[in-house]
């Protein structure tokens, strides 16, 4: 990974904020002119900084209403079992984010669904039919503070 000037940083911070903002516009905001600013862009892009552009999608508009946080403890660590337990995980849309942690569990999932009981049919079909599953402890979001996609970029 290659070290980022200011300018690379900057250009993280505001396309974090607003990935749609025009080359023009970035360039101005930068004091740059435009065809150099589209060469750091792209260079950003080339070298893996930027791995792409999205809409943030407000899930109760696509009734999407409920949001769990489901930690699991697997009952075997060894390779294949994880892997087999990330592959299915993998394949499940209800799954939004799945992160591999340490402590006294294996995963922790974030988990997107119509309604409690949507959740408890992917957790009886889907995530207890899983051959390596342990325990799985699930937390119902009441409220999200915040809920950022932008990283902080430092100097």
């Amino acid at each position: 990974m290659n070290k980022l000037d200011y300018i690379d940083q900057q250009i993280l911070k505001i396309l974090q904020v607003n990935g749609r903002i025009t080359n023009k516009d970035l360039a101005l905001q930068l004091g740059l002119s435009p065809p150099p600013t589209l060469e750091r862009v792209k260079k950003l892009e080339q070298q893996g900084y930027i791995k792409g552009y999205a809409a943030i999608v407000d899930p109760k508009m696509i009734n999407l209403g409920s949001t769990m946080l489901v930690s699991i403890s697997l009952h075997q660590h060894q390779f294949d079992a994880i892997n087999e337990f990330r592959q299915a995980v993998l394949s499940f849309d209800e799954v939004m984010d799945c992160y591999h942690v340490t402590g006294g569990d294996d995963f922790l999932l974030k988990v997107a669904c119509k309604n409690i009981e949507e959740f408890e049919k992917f957790v009886i079909e889907k995530l207890s039919m899983l051959r390596n599953m342990g325990k799985i402890k699930t937390s119902v979001v009441l409220s999200t503070l915040k809920n950022s996609t932008a990283y902080p970029i430092h100097r």
